[in-house]
């Protein structure tokens, strides 16, 4: 933690961190082990850096793994874990994830206050890059204030929405998720494949389908919601 301190020792709240880090750079690292910068924000006289699955390559970086391997549960939880706090280590911070609790880090909110994800027209988060298949693998806190990029535009302003119509179920309504529903549906005939291919309305989000993740890795985490 020398590193830590000697960085906030040497700022005021509003500096930033150092001449060195800027969000390029932070991008550079957590490209380098298969996650990306999903946006950032100030919190306090901290910045809170949001690092989610950097695609195409996530997955087939994650099976190449020891957690991935040892068959033990949780892989991806303990994977995620394991890089992001090498990553914090090498950024001089902390290490933060949606696990950490209880009180739980409010991971939500940080995602909306990074400007670079909006709640969609089905409730579920929207990214400006990842769409509809946006998940935060954890985050790393730093001392002091990195300049942020301007924020993009809400993509769901120009969008048609066909997530709100693609559940073939309508579990996802603007006002709710219906889970029972969707797990009825997952355990039923599965008409839109979405055990083996992932939710149908993130599917359907037109920024969801640019984003390289694979089908592989989206019946991973639909095994992980509903162990049928």
């Amino acid at each position: 933690m020398a590193k830590r301190q000697s960085i906030e020792a040497g700022l005021e709240p509003d500096a930033a961190v150092s001449t060195e880090v800027t969000i390029d750079t932070l991008t550079r690292d957590a490209r380098a082990r298969h996650l990306d910068v999903f946006g950032a924000l100030h919190d306090g006289r901290e910045t809170v850096v949001l690092l989610g699955p950097f695609e195409p390559g996530f997955w087939a970086g994650f099976t190449k793994s020891a957690e991935y391997a040892d068959g033990l549960p949780d892989p991806m939880d303990r994977w995620s874990k394991s890089v992001i706090s090498d990553l914090a280590d090498r950024w001089a911070g902390q290490a933060i994830f949606p696990s950490d609790g209880p009180p739980y880090p409010p991971f939500f909110d940080w995602a909306l206050r990074s400007g670079r994800a909006w709640q969609s027209p089905v409730t579920l988060l929207v990214h400006n890059t990842a769409g509809l298949w946006v998940s935060y693998r954890g985050a790393v806190r730093l001392a002091g204030h990195l300049a942020l990029p301007p924020a993009p535009v809400n993509p769901c302003d120009a969008c048609p929405a066909p997530c709100r119509t693609a559940c073939p179920v309508g579990a996802l309504k603007p006002e709710q998720y219906d889970v029972d529903t969707c797990r009825s549906h997952l355990n039923g005939k599965d008409s839109a494949d979405c055990m083996g291919s992932g939710c149908a309305a993130r599917r359907a989000c037109p920024i969801s389908q640019n984003y390289g993740r694979l089908a592989a890795q989206s019946a991973f985490h639909m095994k992980a919601f509903n162990p049928i």
